[in-house]
């Protein structure tokens, strides 16, 4: 069964339920980064280089705040302002910008040199990210758990990154349309930050349903028709003795209900052989 059935159509709904919201994180981020990277550019090329530098550090920053914001509104309502989430998000950002470099560079070689191994490692990196916001995993071991995730839905997650990349094209493609009939001067500072604003964020609703199916279907689901309170939760993974104990209490139980009664007790007790 696909863990991952159904989760560009459950992202498109929370695009749509809670668009203001997040095109507003996006925005705001996005055109700070562009009036401080205008600005820095009036200096000259040290100014240039600067604002440069801004920009990625404000695309790392839209990778943490848009997840952590996804991750707010899942429950469907908005808990946190922008500038709850973008202050939430920053402590992140180093660890996201390392893990995001040291991927990129990875996959770009990769797509460079044989392209299936750029595949390869695209497929099981795609939630590292999520990881690092939502699990507090560092930027090293991001790799691996994502790769825990992962294995054994490669080709689950593959085909629902094609279909991402799909949808970005025919999206690029009509905004570029729309973006011809700007005059030069604005075309590319807008295009960018309207682009941007449109689509990050259904990039990242995509990224994080797809580590929240991931890393629900790590969970032990219960016996059929054996729930767990009203709501049929399944139980989480526990230790290995938490998980023997549970197992040898219904067996004890079991032993105390089969066992013959015990003979009866105080005056009045007879035995066997004996008559008055």
């Amino acid at each position: 069964m696909n863990p991952l059935s159904g989760v560009l159509d459950e992202a498109w709904q929370m695009y749509k339920a809670h668009a203001r919201h997040l095109l507003a994180i996006a925005f705001v981020i996005y055109l700070v980064a562009a009036v401080i990277a205008a600005l820095l550019a009036l200096a000259g090329t040290t100014g240039a280089l600067l604002g440069g530098l801004v920009g990625i550090i404000a695309a790392f920053l839209l990778q943490a705040a848009l997840v952590k914001a996804v991750q707010d509104v899942r429950d469907g309502r908005v808990d946190m302002s922008i500038g709850e989430t973008v202050s939430a998000a920053t402590p992140y950002i180093g660890s996201v910008a390392l893990a995001s470099i040291l991927a990129g560079i990875a996959i770009t070689v990769g797509l460079i040199l044989v392209i299936v191994p750029g595949l390869y490692l695209m497929t099981i990196w795609a939630v590292i990210v999520p990881v690092i916001i939502i699990e507090g995993s560092g930027a090293l071991a991001s790799f691996g758990r994502s790769y825990q995730l992962v294995r054994g839905r490669g080709w689950h997650v593959f085909g629902t990154l094609v279909l991402v990349f799909v949808i970005l094209l025919v999206v690029q493609f009509l905004l570029g349309l729309v973006f011809l009939a700007l005059p030069n001067v604005w075309r590319s500072g807008l295009s960018s930050i309207i682009s941007g604003t449109l689509v990050a964020p259904f990039i990242a609703l995509v990224v994080t349903l797809v580590y929240y199916r991931l890393a629900g279907d790590e969970q032990v689901p219960s016996p059929p028709g054996e729930g767990y309170g009203a709501s049929q939760q399944m139980p989480l993974r526990g230790t290995v003795e938490t998980r023997a104990a549970c197992l040898m209490i219904p067996h004890r139980q079991a032993v105390a209900v089969n066992r013959p009664p015990a003979p009866p007790q105080g005056r009045g007790r007879r035995h066997p052989g004996r008559t008055r």
